[in-house]
């Protein structure tokens, strides 16, 4: 049985006015089972970010996150948020990376590995994206782009401390369908082994590997079930309280 402590992470994505995001969190951290064994995490909008962690106070059961961030630490980078400023309003992870990203603003590999360098650098945890569009994987190259993104990376780690991998199968997102639990289970283990190839089982081991897309209630279970996945990165069934809480459930 693996030692690794399950994480839930909500990506709230453009969603919800400042006072939306606060009752929510409150909801979240409220309706909270202190029983609960997994790690949480809200991502908010940038606007949100200082107002939602008023409202979770310090060292809160659920911690703060953000959607994006830029690599420079400040600069004339007009409407970009830097690493600094982010922990400045109390977050502890960023989301790095997303599809939604790659898709609809030009990212990278290059710029997700500058994204995750600047996020470790400032001692923040990077919850780094990862997956393949329906055409990809209808031609047999799941492997190839999934391991390629998640190469590209972590290029000039010397640790994984602090990073985060989810698996996030772009035909997934959003769309109501999700990957079979042993679909799933055969990327997360394939990325398990890459990195244990370039830094050893022992970090391998211990890394989280979280899976997202479509992920809800009704099919946590058998995906948190499965040995290589470590938690979720939940998108639309954030938005409410019951429906993120009965995903942490399922967590343990």
């Amino acid at each position: 049985m693996s030692e690794r402590t399950p994480l839930i992470a909500g990506n709230w994505k453009m969603h919800r006015l400042v006072s939306e995001s606060v009752a929510l969190a409150r909801a979240v951290l409220h309706r909270l089972d202190r029983a609960s064994a997994a790690e949480v995490v809200v991502a908010p909008v940038f606007t949100s970010l200082h107002a939602v962690h008023e409202a979770l106070g310090e060292n809160a059961r659920v911690k703060l996150g953000a959607q994006d961030v830029f690599w420079e630490d400040e600069g004339a980078f007009t409407g970009e948020v830097s690493a600094p400023l982010l922990k400045d309003v109390g977050c502890e992870y960023v989301i790095v990376g997303h599809s939604e990203r790659r898709q609809h603003f030009g990212e990278t590999d290059d710029s997700v590995r500058r994204k995750v360098g600047a996020v470790l650098s400032h001692g923040l945890s990077a919850i780094v994206c990862v997956g393949e569009t329906l055409e990809q994987r209808e031609a047999g190259r799941t492997e190839a782009i999934v391991l390629g993104q998640l190469d590209a990376a972590v290029q000039g780690l010397s640790t994984l401390e602090r990073v985060v991998i989810a698996y996030e199968p772009v035909w997934a997102i959003g769309t109501g369908r999700t990957a079979k639990a042993e679909d799933a289970q055969a990327v997360h283990a394939a990325i398990r082994a890459r990195l244990s190839s370039r830094f050893g089982p022992s970090q391998a081991e211990r890394i989280r590997i979280l899976y997202g897309g479509s992920v809800k209630p009704s099919n946590a279970a058998e995906l948190l079930a499965q040995p290589d996945i470590d938690g979720a990165l939940v998108g639309g069934a954030s938005l409410e309280a019951e429906s993120f809480l009965g995903i942490v459930a399922a967590a343990g």
